[in-house]
């Protein structure tokens, strides 16, 4: 990979994530240490564990962090929307702030102090529609517009991503296509047979356009077309509003013996249990099936099988000519564009892109 400048100081950025931190994004951060000085917020309400990060952790109260826990203070915060509470003391001295997505509280909250505060404002764009204003909310709309104003630099993390950009009015010369990375010695293929009976995991949260329920229906109509196979088991993982539905609905169907849910697992044993997302999945070497749905095509490539969002039929008939044999990786060359190596670079020439502009 081709080297970077190195400043003749450390730039100091600041990544905002809300209460999204997570080690599974931030991972390639941690490479930076030698060119940046790289911190992130965290909150008191934050939904992920990052305690394994060697990153300078900076805390970061949030309007959520002083209401009532619960559900009760999920809803009174939606009435003024969250925000930190002394942002400007956490960004205090930062050559760039990082935050993320067009119309989220904390981006806004960047948009409106980077002038006043001279820093400049990267952000990641993982939304592959573009809503505009006629699909967002009252609040979230003037969010939209502020961000759209103030950021020097947009990271799509992927092609779909950077269109979409494009169409809700993001000039194009501002626009770099920054894929994330994954840790692929982490996600290495064990070398061992696939368990029997194999296990489809399906994560990310349970609401309902993930499509988890999807992969209950596939799963009942494979025992009912070919009960002479070996019937696989599912784990769901990942927290949400669907949960109690997704359980009831699995007993309906006549699988709930087959299938766990599990709230959370702490990225560290994720290896042990498949992946997060596709990027793990390819380092992990193991057959992928997705939908075609956003970006996903884009990036599991074409060693993935595809099936149209929705279709469990489809679904149940390639889980039925499910690949045997010991793991390994399918797209070496993909897999080492994904690497958190990889990304740490990505990121480290946006950065010094910025701070020479």
């Amino acid at each position: 990979m081709r080297a970077v400048r190195q400043p003749s100081r450390r730039l100091r950025v600041v990544v905002l994530r809300g209460h999204q931190a997570n080690p599974w994004e931030l991972r390639p951060w941690e490479l930076l240490g030698d060119r940046f000085e790289v911190s992130y917020a965290h909150s008191g309400a934050n939904w992920f564990d990052t305690g394994a990060l060697e990153l300078d952790r900076r805390e970061v109260r949030t309007l959520r962090d002083v209401l009532p826990r619960g559900r009760a203070g999920d809803f009174l915060v939606r009435i003024p929307g969250d925000r930190y509470l002394g942002l400007a003391e956490a960004v205090q001295g930062a050559d760039i702030v990082h935050a993320q997505e067009l119309a989220y509280w904390y981006s806004m909250q960047a948009a409106k102090l980077r002038r006043s505060m001279g820093f400049r404002l990267a952000l990641t764009i993982w939304e592959t529609l573009p809503f505009a204003d006629a699909y967002r909310n009252v609040r979230t709309r003037r969010y939209r517009r502020a961000v759209l104003d103030s950021v020097d630099l947009f990271l799509p993390t992927t092609e779909r991503a950077a269109a979409a950009l494009e169409l809700e009015g993001a000039p194009a010369d501002r626009i770099r296509v920054c894929p994330p990375g994954i840790d692929i010695d982490r996600f290495a293929p064990a070398g061992m047979p696939p368990a029997s009976p194999p296990v489809i995991l399906s994560a990310g949260r349970l609401v309902w356009e993930k499509g988890h329920q999807d992969l209950l229906r596939a799963l009942a109509l494979l025992a009912r077309r070919h009960p002479q196979l070996v019937q696989p088991r599912a784990l769901i993982v990942g927290s949400g509003e669907e949960e109690a539905r997704l359980r009831r609905y699995a007993g309906e169907l006549g699988v709930g013996d087959r299938v766990e849910l599990r709230p959370f697992v702490p990225y560290d044993q994720m290896p042990g249990v498949y992946a997060v997302v596709l990027a793990e999945a390819l380092a992990a070497g193991l057959p992928i099936v997705a939908s075609t749905s956003g970006a996903i095509p884009e990036v599991a490539g074409p060693t993935a099988t595809y099936v149209a969002p929705g279709d469990y039929v489809g679904l149940a008939d390639v889980l039925a000519d499910l690949p045997a044999g010991p793991h390994r990786i399918a797209d070496p060359e993909r897999v080492g564009r994904l690497s958190a190596a990889a990304a740490a670079q990505r990121l480290a020439e946006a950065y010094e892109a910025l701070a020479g502009a």
